[in-house]
Formats: structure tokens, sequence, C-alpha cells
């Protein structure tokens, strides 16, 4: 699951972004390295940022299937006290084009079927209201879903300095709903624990580029081993068990 589309406050504020701009990232014309995806479950600790101190909230279990065809990202997110959070997303694992995209939540539950070309089609029920919208969209050009992008970041070319764009499409009729954009604003190697990492700035249009979330991700397995979440007094991070 794609945490910063779940949940929005799981992003920071970032003020300026790279002058180094690359073309846009699609299905068509991208730079994922096939090779470093591999089927994978792991967990997050969320934690909430008190001063130094730091109070667990939840956690995020992930798991990624990839066939000869089709990659599935499954993610659930377990907070206390709370139904599980859950999401599923289905891409064609030759261009990572989207499938299907289903998630489930306190608040809504969504459907968005990509089957037809240029079209999305499915639901959206928003449980607080009580009020479900049917889905029938033409969109232009190509896309990844929103709930994909995270994980697409870690199979990219990574390097010091490296940024660029990928389209991708979100659903939320409050916050907006199309093809948008994510940027990966920065990369620069650094340690975690012992281990080399790239730590990669990512934010997107979802959030009107007012959100940044910071991946520590293992240079030589590119595992997440953290998330870093800043929004100005409120700060979080995700760390993998």
């Amino acid at each position: 699951m794609k945490l910063l589309k779940l949940l929005p406050i799981l992003v920071l504020f970032h003020p300026a972004f790279s002058n180094a701009q690359q073309s846009v990232q699609t299905p068509e014309n991208n730079q994922v390295d096939h090779s470093l995806v591999r089927n994978e479950s792991y967990s997050m600790v969320w934690y909430m940022m008190k001063g130094p101190e730091k109070v667990e909230i939840g956690t995020v279990d992930t798991r990624i299937l990839k066939s000869e065809n089709r990659i599935t990202v499954n993610s659930t997110v377990k907070m206390k006290n709370m139904p599980d959070w859950k999401d599923e997303t289905i891409a064609e694992f030759s261009d990572f084009s989207p499938v299907k995209h289903t998630s489930s939540n306190t608040q809504r539950d969504m459907l968005l079927d990509f089957g037809k070309k240029n079209a999305v089609t499915g639901y959206y029920l928003d449980k607080t209201k009580n009020n479900r919208t049917e889905i029938d969209e033409t969109t232009g050009g190509n896309f990844f879903d929103s709930n994909l992008y995270s994980q697409l970041i870690r199979w990219l070319p990574l390097k010091e300095g490296y940024t660029t764009e990928l389209a991708i499409y979100d659903y939320n009729p409050d916050l907006g709903k199309g093809i948008m954009k994510a940027y990966v604003i920065g990369t620069k190697k650094g340690m975690y624990k012992n281990k080399a990492v790239w730590m990669v700035s990512v934010t997107d249009d979802i959030s009107q580029k007012k959100a940044l979330s910071t991946y520590y991700i293992d240079v030589k397995t590119r595992e997440v081993l953290k998330q870093e979440i800043d929004m100005g007094p409120r700060k979080m991070e995700m760390e993998r068990i």
C-alpha cells in the first residue's frame, strides 16, 4: 500500500524541487529494473514521534507476489482497537501498467478497474457519508496506479542526485482525481544501522507538492528499511521489523 495515499499524514512538507528534471516515466517508458523485483513479505512498525520518544501506533504488513505476467502488492495496516485497513494492487509485470486496485478501511471502500484502455471504472463508497459513487472515467495517456509507485521507487536506477517523475492515477473525490505526478526530488547515499542505503525524497500531486516522505532503501537488497515522515509539528517514522 502506498501510505501517502491512504494516510495523507504520512508525508512532510518540502519547500523546493530539484532543477534536474527528466522525462515523465510511464508504463510505456520507464526505468524500472525487473531483476530487482522479487516475492517478499515484510512488516514495518509505525511510530508517532513525541519529542525524542516514539509511541507505537500500528504496523503495516506488505506482501509482494510476482508471476510471469502480473505483480500483486497487498498491504494491511493494523492499529489498536480498529479494523484492519487493506489495499491490493495488481499490475502487468511487463510494464507495471495498472490492472486493478481494491481498498477498504474505516472511512471508505474503493474499486478501480483499469481493464479498458484510457478508462477507469469501479466505485467509491464513502462510509462516513453513506454515499456510493460509480466510477466511469476516460483518461488520457499512460500511468501507474498511485498505490504502486512507492514500490516502483525501490527498483529505479538510484544513484547520487537521481531525480525523476512518474505519471500516476489517483482517485479521491475530496482531494482530487485523475492523472497526476509523483516526484523523486532527491537521492543521496547514507548509512542506517550499519547498512548502506539510498535516502530517497519523494512527493506527489496528491498532496499538491506540499508533502514529502524520505525512504531509506538498502543499496544491496533494495528493501525499504525506514521511512521518515514529518509535517512540521507532527512527526512519524516507519521502521522495518
